[in-house]
């Protein structure tokens, strides 16, 4: 029989040769890319100030790992692709992911115990810990001993998307959107949500173009719309104290267009542009462009489309009339009349531009929230209790901020300024290198063959301090 180990790969190459392959490489990282992040770090200081987010109980004399190490070991490895919690009984091998995540012994060879000598970072049982904390009970608790502030996590956020300005920009618009987080388990708070058809939790986003302001896991037996009020009345007073004349404007679908939103906008001195779901009054307002469309697609085979706005009000709800712009649409398959309702008068805002150029916009806000669910694996939310399952969300949040000032700061006037996180993970994180560490020097050999030599100089030379 052919001798072979789990460890060991063989297979048959051209002539009389085969392949063989071993782990037995020595150290040799996949991720040299991290180095780039970890620039991002020095320059933003993102994952220390994540970490003072939360309140460490355990007698510091007698730890190994700080909350800052593994704070910043499991945001680096999300960031990297490592997704799971098990991952890192292998990653704990890694000396380079250990100097970036703070390490001074990247070997781990000074660990207190001798089973742990080899492995600088912690093993996935200690992070797991930090994930189930509860803030409350922390101090008391036996085992999981590091507890959170959300409120002071939630402040980061602002925090960092205001560092981002130079100066304060003449408007921002805060884009609101819920998603479906499907679950598998008997999590907390788990509900069938009938649209989505599943079993699922109803994460609420805020984003300001690539900058993320808010990320709330839900039930899904709610509106879309809820608690988003809450959340724009702890963040717009902070938008406000920093840039008093900044106009703000709240963009979101039809699941948003709620009277007590509206209401509470025109209350406070905001603009808004919120999807409305069409209803045979609407659609009755504009018949007549119907019409013409349906007849102007019969002569051209073609997408026939024009836009027109009135003034609106439901027979219940709202509180006031306002404008709703409308395109009155004519496919293949029918008609397809869409509505926009605003606070925008049609000086500012004319129809078509308000539809086409700024409401429509919104859709970049969905690429983002792809970048967190499927680059950076904020539905991986596994845990028993809602709780823990926030502070995942958490992780991966500032996982995602970590990346999109890498590609803010580094990236920018590149072919990559525009590129999806997981993008950027594939060809500037995810490099293969020998690693050796001497005293003074931690030397890293990557392949000559690489093919984004020049895209990754570039970026660290934006990245190396000034």
């Amino acid at each position: 029989m052919t001798e072979c180990t789990r460890d060991e790969i063989r297979s048959k190459a051209p002539g009389r040769r085969e392949f063989v392959a071993r782990f037995d490489g020595g150290d040799i990282t996949s991720d040299a890319g991290v180095l780039l992040l970890g620039q991002v770090e020095s320059r933003r200081r993102i994952l220390r100030r994540f970490a003072d987010c939360f309140t460490d109980h355990r007698d510091l004399t007698r730890v190994e790992h700080t909350a800052r190490d593994l704070i910043a070991q499991r945001v680096l490895a999300i960031a990297l692709g490592y997704e799971d919690v098990n991952d890192h009984e292998r990653l704990r091998l890694d000396p380079l992911l250990a100097a970036v995540a703070g390490k001074s012994d990247p070997r781990g060879r000074r660990r207190r115990h001798a089973a742990d000598r080899g492995r600088a970072l912690a093993a996935p049982s200690t992070i797991h810990r930090l994930e189930l904390s509860h803030p409350g009970l922390a101090a008391e608790d036996r085992y999981c001993r590091i507890g959170l502030d959300s409120a002071a996590a939630d402040e980061l956020l602002i925090d960092l998307m205001l560092e981002a300005h130079d100066e304060p920009p003449e408007e921002i618009v805060l884009d609101l959107d819920a998603t479906d987080d499907a679950i598998h388990g008997k999590q907390q708070g788990r509900f069938f949500h009938g649209y989505y058809d599943c079993y699922c939790y109803l994460p609420l986003y805020i984003f300001s173009g690539d900058h993320l302001l808010c990320a709330r896991l839900r039930t899904s037996d709610r509106d879309g719309a809820d608690g988003c009020l809450e959340e724009l009345e702890r963040i717009v007073p902070r938008l406000r104290a920093a840039w008093p004349k900044t106009r703000i404007v709240i963009r979101g679908d039809s699941g948003f267009c709620r009277e007590w939103l509206m209401a509470w906008c025109e209350r406070n001195g905001l603009e808004f542009v919120l999807g409305i779901a069409r209803n045979e009054r609407l659609e009755a307002a504009v018949q007549g462009e119907l019409e013409a469309m349906r007849l102007k697609h019969e002569q051209t085979g073609e997408p026939e489309r024009v836009f027109t706005s009135f003034e609106y009000r439901t027979l219940k709800t709202w509180s006031r009339s306002r404008r709703v712009v409308a395109k009155a649409e004519h496919l293949r398959r029918g008609s397809n009349p869409r509505f926009v309702v605003t606070s925008f008068d049609q000086e500012t805002w004319p129809h078509r531009e308000l539809y086409e150029k700024l409401y429509c916009a919104r859709g970049e806000m969905e690429n983002r929230i792809k970048e967190q669910q499927l680059d950076l694996f904020a539905d991986r939310t596994s845990c028993h209790l809602m709780r823990a399952n926030q502070v995942r969300l958490y992780l991966s949040s500032f996982a995602y901020v970590l990346l999109s000032e890498l590609r803010r700061l580094g990236l920018a006037g590149t072919e990559m300024a525009r590129a999806q996180c997981g993008t950027i993970r594939l060809k500037l994180l995810k490099i293969g290198a020998r690693v050796r560490v001497t005293v003074r020097r931690i030397w890293l050999s990557m392949s000559e063959s690489y093919p984004y030599r020049e895209l990754l100089l570039a970026t660290w030379a934006r990245l190396a301090p000034t």
